[in-house]
């Protein structure tokens, strides 16, 4: 018998035992060419280890591909949950450097509000000092000014005086 793939013998076995002619009396029973049959099952058996070598093979192939596949899933899983671990940390990084910032930020405008009431009322308490005492300097000028013509009018009534009594 020539060689046939495994399917296309079960097809001409399947072929042979529907047109087999039926025993008489015996509806399920028929007559089949013994040596003909037989040839046909050992050629099965001859391909079919090679067929089961292939189909084995092929299984093989198919799941060593799918463990490659799963690996690399793997890594690829690896590799995405360290970044998101790394990517985690840089933003709580992030959001720690932010927080400092803004309390620092809090920190300079209270330290500038206090330093602008102080030097407000170190100005104004310098002002008004200086005020008092361009205050007190008035008073002592006009009270000198007051002495000055007090002792000039004296002089000069003194002169006169003295004018008048020459004469």
């Amino acid at each position: 018998m020539n060689e046939q793939h495994i399917e296309d013998i079960i097809s001409a076995l399947y072929d042979m035992v529907q047109d087999a002619r039926a025993l008489p009396l015996g509806a399920d029973r028929c007559i089949l060419e013994r040596d003909k049959v037989l040839d046909m099952l050992d050629e099965i058996i001859a391909q079919l280890p090679a067929e089961l070598k292939q189909s084995r093979t092929i299984v093989e192939s198919r799941n060593e591909l799918i463990g490659q596949a799963r690996r690399e899933a793997e890594g690829i899983v690896r590799l995405a949950q360290q970044q998101a671990k790394e990517l985690v940390a840089q933003e709580a990084i992030y959001q720690e450097a932010r927080r400092q910032c803004q309390e620092m930020y809090n920190q300079t405008q209270t330290r500038i509000a206090e330093l602008r009431k102080a030097s407000n009322e170190y100005m104004d308490d310098a002002l008004r000092r200086t005020e008092e005492a361009i205050a007190m300097s008035l008073s002592e000028v006009r009270d000198t000014r007051v002495k000055f013509r007090a002792l000039t009018e004296a002089q000069e009534n003194r002169a006169a005086a003295e004018d008048d009594s020459a004469i």
